[in-house]
């Protein structure tokens, strides 16, 4: 198999580097082939994932499997959002998830049948929280493009030069919406993982993993969002801060040593 990681996050930080020259000189050139470049490195991901099947329950997995999510996002937003800043603070974020992954690909031997019907609710478990890690990122994305703009229309001027954004309502739109989707997902995924926990050789290990109990914090984190908003009707600027707690807290879960990961990997 010729590609690699190198492959497409080498055509992420192309792209990123074309979205920073779009900013200084926003020439339609510049976009297509950011968004050239953007598609090349999601169709070498997308061959390399079906390739490999990258096991969810370990770091490179499942930071792997988020950032192509997001590179979806990303061609997304650039193709309907044209005008908008889109790339410059989504691209940064896929580029994150893959140097991890490439940081964490020491430990990725256990691939190949993971999707198979024999991990079905280990799929089932892994797919929910990869998608609650979606949108808790997608909070988070929402949350950093709101702060700029709210100072920018606070300071009446742009300190980003011509940077073109979403309006604040939409931003907190965004934000509120992928919160609400990430609940549920992270719910449920969370109470499959502890009705498998049993599974794990050495029981009282499982429950104080790592993961397990970032994962719950993670939640915890989730819930408090939700209260803040519908319960105590909290300004959403302060709700855009602590979606940045719940998203750097998702990054250390997903690096975090899973339970299931060598049990799993072995059936």
């Amino acid at each position: 198999m010729g590609i690699t990681i190198a492959c497409f996050g080498l055509s992420y930080l192309t792209a990123l580097g074309l979205e920073l020259a779009r900013q200084a000189r926003p020439v339609r050139s510049l976009r297509i082939a950011s968004l050239v470049f953007g598609m090349a490195g999601l169709f070498a991901q997308t061959i390399f994932l079906i390739y490999h099947q990258p096991n969810p329950a370990i770091a490179f997995g499942s930071l792997v499997l988020l950032a192509w999510v997001l590179a979806v996002f990303y061609l997304y937003g650039a193709v309907h959002y044209r005008t908008q800043a889109w790339g410059l603070f989504v691209l940064p974020v896929v580029v994150l998830l893959v140097g991890l992954s490439f940081v964490f690909q020491g430990d990725s031997e256990v691939m190949g049948d993971w999707f198979s019907a024999n991990h079905f609710w280990g799929s089932v478990h892994g797919m929910l929280l990869l998608a609650a890690a979606v949108g808790i990122t997608v909070g988070f994305l929402a949350s950093v493009m709101y702060l700029v703009q709210a100072r920018r229309l606070r300071m009446k001027r742009s300190p980003l030069g011509g940077l073109r954004l979403l309006s604040l309502e939409r931003l907190e739109a965004m934000n509120r919406r992928a919160i609400n989707l990430a609940f549920p997902m992270l719910t449920v995924g969370l109470l499959l993982g502890f009705m498998r926990l049993p599974a794990v050789g050495d029981a009282n290990a499982g429950w104080t993993a790592a993961k397990v109990l970032g994962t719950l914090g993670l939640w915890v984190v989730a819930l408090v969002l939700l209260y803040l908003r519908y319960g105590a009707h909290v300004p959403p600027r302060r709700l855009a801060i602590l979606t940045f707690a719940a998203f750097a807290l998702m990054l250390v879960t997903l690096v975090a040593a899973h339970p299931f990961a060598t049990v799993e990997g072995t059936r």
